[in-house]
């Protein structure tokens, strides 16, 4: 359930800031900031889901949910098939990320 939260709050983080990019790069309209930003509450809402002890801790995870996330955003909206090294990297990331949600602490 946790990778479920994380991949939700990775795809509104890129999709309201690819909103933003739309706006300021692509020449679209700035009508496309209010989904944008709608997105990007959404995002920080589903973070607040996480049962993480610490928010360093989860913020830290999600990076890793995110990078993998931003790379199947660029297949699949961009368009732009990742290379081997795109997918080396994301898949190390992957595991940063579990190492860092799962790791055996103290009690």
């Amino acid at each position: 359930m946790i990778y479920v939260i994380y991949i939700g709050a990775a795809l509104a983080e890129i999709a309201g800031c690819f909103a933003f990019w739309a706006w300021l790069r692509l020449d679209r309209s700035a009508y496309w900031i209010i989904p944008g930003i709608a997105s990007l509450c959404l995002f920080a809402y589903l973070l607040t889901l996480i049962s993480a002890e610490h928010a360093g801790r989860t913020y830290a995870a999600y990076g890793g949910i995110y990078i993998a996330s931003a790379l199947v955003w660029l297949w699949t909206a961009e368009g732009i098939k990742p290379d081997r090294w795109d997918l080396i990297g994301g898949a190390v990331c992957l595991v940063g990320a579990s190492i860092i949600l799962w790791g055996p602490r103290p009690a």
